[in-house]
């Protein structure tokens, strides 16, 4: 005797690509700022303006945050 067991079809969860969490914060209305880049290490011999011009997270361009939106659905 075969027993036919019904199975439902669930859809997986959609995830948060890791590797954004750090990337990427939301503001408080939905902007998505970013980290700059050459900022992280090697500062000795850049010069004070480069490292003052490279200081602060901009908000990203809203065409590239199309591009993130599916992948940031579940980062707050």
């Amino acid at each position: 005797m075969d027993l036919i067991i019904e199975e439902e079809m669930i859809m997986p969860k959609m995830k948060t690509h890791s590797s954004l969490k750090g990337r990427f914060k939301i503001t408080g209305t939905g902007k998505v700022r970013r980290y700059k880049a050459y900022r992280n290490h090697l500062l000795s011999h850049k010069s004070g303006r480069q490292k003052r011009v490279l200081a602060g997270n901009p908000v990203m361009a809203p065409g590239d945050v199309n591009r993130l939106k599916q992948q940031l659905a579940n980062l707050k």
